[in-house]
């Protein structure tokens, strides 16, 4: 058993009445934080991680600790952080129980009878604890909780709510509260839930149940009545469970527990399928990059880490399209091939900003006649040409190392969940197809008309977007067989061209041989971050220069004289 104290709790009392934080007058008041662990070395990194980046001041939270019967190197973890960091909070007091009794092992081990008393026991002297340190506020969180939103316990604090959440993502329709109960106690789904679920109705929102990552305010007279103990609660026939106990508890009381979703403090995995989901932990994350505010890791519990060994995903290579300036997005990328063992390699786009009109000669490009865009009815803009050539020059590397099978990805997509899996299924699946190019990313036009090839792959109808495609060699000497240079339009127009697709008759004639035998992953397999209209949404081809043909012609001219 290893214990630290780096202060007495006395300390802890505030005097004075604590109103709203705004005034800079008053000290943020004191928070507890309560963490139960039991096997959590796949998380803990990552909890102790984002509890230290919490802005919340250090020196008015105090953390009690408390891991028993572990497997893993769950008390390794939290004897390494404490050594390194419990000297910044007012106190840290971790407990690490490294008994190894078989018997107690067997009982406590799965969620049996014993297994409930022994939380239920935790929890409440959690609570006690909180009551008698005097804590204005005590915060009851699993160590399976990423909190991403650095404010969270000043956002949470300043509601000055008795009882109040923040909502937790998950992968899936799993979170941290309930909208409904049983008569059994137990969940029951209601139409409430998705649209708090889904941030549709913004707010703190009244729910029977809260759990997982709870804030209490023990300032609040109403605390003193509050219990997970099944039987200290009148009249109350329901399991022997903390949280049901302490959602009826607060019940009796009239004592409200609300959820808050008003910002998107965190995720949380699913607990019944995570021992056997470790693909789960690697969702999350993903999502987390995907709104570009990666889980954090201190530095000292990387080691703690099992990354996936990177390969190449059964493909010859793998490019990754990244502008210099654009290096958010490739740290993210980077931190997404990590996380899914993807060993990409870096293809430096062709900025559109910094090209001009020498360039585009150098290149003898000719922007294909009368191009107009067909929804902004413009002509094609410089980013959209740089785009063209980044691929461009993809496709010629594949030539000319006869790569037999390519992936190409854009930089500003995430990874659907369990992308392994399903990227190794679709890659059995097109074994059995003569196949030249398969999105596995693209804006669906005609969704409800395209035909299924496979299970899991359909035939493209005319599609948008170049997200992310495999590539055959022989695909590539294809579009490049037509020389797409000299009649130029935006990427993502010319590959339906290619497949025979594309309803512009016109611009279909400038390319004769349109044989590219195209397919489609179904569902697919990367999206964009972010959508057009979206906070954080930037588009590298829209953000630039139209190019006029006649001035490109002009400088043609001026070239050869």
């Amino acid at each position: 058993m290893v214990r630290w104290h780096s202060s007495l709790f006395l300390c802890l009392i505030v005097c004075g009445v604590h109103s709203t934080i705004r005034d800079k007058k008053l000290k943020w008041p004191t928070v507890g934080i309560s963490v139960l662990v039991r096997n959590k070395a796949h998380t803990l990194p990552y909890f102790l991680s984002c509890l230290w980046n919490l802005d919340y001041p250090k020196n008015r939270m105090y953390i009690w600790i408390y891991s028993d019967l572990n497997e893993d190197d769950s008390n390794d973890i939290i004897e390494e952080w404490t050594k390194n960091y419990a000297s910044e909070y007012n106190n840290v007091f971790a407990t690490t129980n490294n008994t190894r009794d078989e018997t107690q092992m067997e009982k406590l081990s799965d969620w049996s009878l014993e297994h409930f008393q022994h939380v239920i026991q935790l929890r409440e002297k959690a609570l006690e604890l909180g009551r008698n340190m005097w804590a204005d506020y005590l915060f009851m969180i699993d160590a399976d909780v990423f909190l991403l939103e650095p404010s969270t316990l000043k956002i949470l604090v300043n509601k000055n709510e008795a009882i109040v959440a923040p909502m937790l993502f998950s992968d899936g329709l799993y979170s941290n509260f309930w909208c409904g109960m049983t008569d059994s106690y137990y969940y029951k789904r209601t139409d409430d839930y998705k649209p708090i679920l889904e941030r549709k109705n913004i707010g703190c929102h009244e729910v029977p149940m809260v759990h997982t990552a709870v804030l209490i305010s023990m300032r609040d007279t109403t605390s003193d009545l509050l219990t997970y103990v099944p039987q200290k609660i009148d009249n109350y026939d329901g399991p022997e469970d903390d949280i049901i106990a302490f959602a009826m508890n607060a019940k009796y009381h009239g004592i409200p527990l609300k959820i808050c979703n008003d910002h998107v403090y965190g995720y949380v995995p699913v607990p019944a399928d995570f021992k056997s989901d470790p693909e789960q932990m690697i969702n999350i994350k993903l999502e987390a990059l995907s709104h570009h505010t990666p889980i954090p890791l201190s530095d000292d519990l990387e080691k703690y880490i099992n990354y996936p060994m990177p390969w190449k995903y059964g493909c010859d290579e793998i490019f990754m399209i990244n502008l210099e300036r654009r290096a958010e997005r490739r740290k993210l990328m980077e931190m997404s091939f990590k996380e899914i063992g993807m060993e990409a390699t870096l293809f430096n786009a062709v900025d559109g900003r910094k090209l001009d009109m020498n360039d585009l000669s150098e290149y003898s490009i000719t922007l294909m006649p009368n191009y107009e865009d067909p929804y902004h009815k413009r002509p094609m803009k410089a980013g959209e040409v740089g785009c063209f050539l980044s691929h461009y020059f993809i496709w010629k590397k594949i030539v000319e190392n006869k790569y037999a099978i390519t992936l190409v990805l854009e930089d500003d997509i995430h990874f659907v969940p369990h992308f392994r899996y399903k990227f190794h299924q679709l890659m059995e699946e097109i074994k059995e197809l003569d196949w030249d190019l398969v999105y596995i990313g693209r804006k669906i036009l005609q969704n409800d008309e395209e035909v299924y090839a496979t299970a899991h792959t359909t035939k493209p109808l005319y599609s948008y977007w170049t997200l992310g495609y495999l590539l055959s060699e022989a695909g590539a000497r294809k579009l490049l067989a037509m020389e797409p240079l000299n009649k130029m339009l935006p990427v993502d127009e010319f590959l339906p061209i290619m497949f025979d697709q594309h309803p512009n008759e016109t611009w279909k004639a400038h390319f004769p041989l349109r044989n590219l035998k195209a397919y489609s992953a179904a569902p697919l397999l990367v999206h964009p971050t972010h959508y057009t209209g979206q906070e954080g949404y930037i588009s590298d081809t829209e953000d630039s220069q139209i190019l006029q043909p006649e001035e490109i012609e002009d400088n043609e001219i001026r070239n050869e004289l």
